[in-house]
């Protein structure tokens, strides 16, 4: 299989996606205005990332972060020059200067950095060759870093790198000072005790991810940004696809368990068989509370790693009329007390709509198409 094409045409979200779904092997190889990029996957998890959109090399992290001296970098160096296949962080592991479980760990960051930076790109040209993993010569970076044992779940990066936009665009505001000292002088922005009010996490998140949701480039980047959203209120989650007679799911968030992407589009549970879940999709409106024991939500709690949390929040997604998701949250293992949650309620109602108008494009494009071809006939 190779997948070839745009970014104008094809997110990388949905690129992502299709890969980590379908569990490919090989190179993903993006090159654009902003540079060029290349990223490998196992079985759909990505084990390596590398962009000439970044300086430096995962030896430089590494220096910044005070794990290596100055002195071990320069003998990196010096020594790819008389092995250039070799990358600067298997060196210096070589050397000793670093321990495995350490270049694991900054590996991941790199990575994370390598996927922020291809979120901003606005566009480029992709291709992905399946099963290929030779990656010398294909894009000019500095270094190609450290291959990670267990390989990271896609979506988990595409969450990270939003996230990091959203901090960078945050610490890039500058408050007007006039409007802040008159602030300050009006007391508006205190509570009773004389301290600012802090703004709550739902609210905050509502007023970042909102802008986004108005321009989604496909149904998986709305998914994405629902679970973003919850992830950001709650300690784990999990967005289910429902059907006349089950549910199935789609993603998550925070579970700790073994290949939880994987076993999570992997699970299926009749709705029917619960009749607290069918209660809630039958109202349509979003639940908190204790969730009640029955076949399904037994099997579910076992899906996602077993206990049974003190409260749960449930957040039916309804598109076209008809509940078409549901959003499930919960603070386990800690089981801390939910928080407010209006802000996601908002948002879940706003991706409903999002998504009906991502589905009415995509039936628009499919008869466009088959016009397109009568003519062609």
């Amino acid at each position: 299989m190779s997948l070839v094409g745009r970014l104008e045409d094809l997110a990388l979200a949905d690129i992502f996606q299709i890969l980590s779904i379908g569990k490919k092997t090989g190179t993903l190889v993006i090159k654009g205005g902003a540079g060029s990029a290349l990223i490998v996957f196992k079985n759909g998890l990505v084990v390596r990332a590398a962009t000439s959109a970044l300086d430096g090399t995962l030896g430089h992290d590494l220096l910044h972060s005070g794990v290596i001296k100055e002195s071990a970098l320069k003998m990196a160096l010096e020594v790819k020059k008389k092995l250039p296949t070799k990358s600067i962080a298997e060196i210096l592991f070589d050397f000793g200067a670093v321990n495995k479980d350490v270049m694991e760990k900054a590996s991941k960051k790199r990575i994370e950095k390598v996927v922020y930076q291809l979120l901003l790109w606005q566009d480029g040209d992709f291709q992905f060759e399946l099963d290929d993993l030779d990656i010398k010569n294909k894009i000019e970076v500095e270094d190609f870093g450290w291959e990670v044992s267990k390989g990271i779940s896609p979506e988990y990066l595409l969450m990270e790198g939003a996230r990091a936009y959203d901090e960078s665009v945050q610490q890039e505001f500058v408050p007007n000072t006039e409007l802040t000292e008159e602030a300050e002088e009006s007391g508006w922005e205190e509570d009773w005790t004389g301290q600012p009010a802090a703004e709550r996490k739902d609210i905050s998140a509502l007023k970042s991810l909102t802008q986004e949701l108005r321009f989604p480039n496909s149904t998986s980047e709305i998914t994405l940004l629902i679970l973003r959203f919850a992830s950001d209120i709650f300690q784990r989650g999990v967005l289910f696809m429902v059907g006349e007679n089950e549910i199935v799911g789609l993603g998550q968030f925070g579970l700790e368990i073994e290949r939880a992407d994987e076993k999570i589009r992997e699970t299926k549970l009749f709705l029917k068989n619960s009749p607290f879940l069918t209660k809630i999709a039958g109202e349509a409106q979003s639940y908190r509370g204790a969730m009640e024991r029955d076949k399904v939500t037994e099997s579910m709690m076992n899906e996602l790693g077993g206990g049974w949390p003190t409260d749960v929040a449930i957040f039916p997604i309804i598109a076209e009329g008809k509940v078409a998701a549901m959003l499930y949250c919960d603070n386990l293992p800690t089981d801390e007390a939910i928080e407010e949650t209006e802000g996601l309620e908002i948002f879940v109602s706003q991706a409903g709509l999002a998504l009906e108008k991502s589905l009415l494009q995509r039936r628009l494009q499919e008869m466009e198409k088959k016009m397109g071809d009568k003519h062609k006939t």
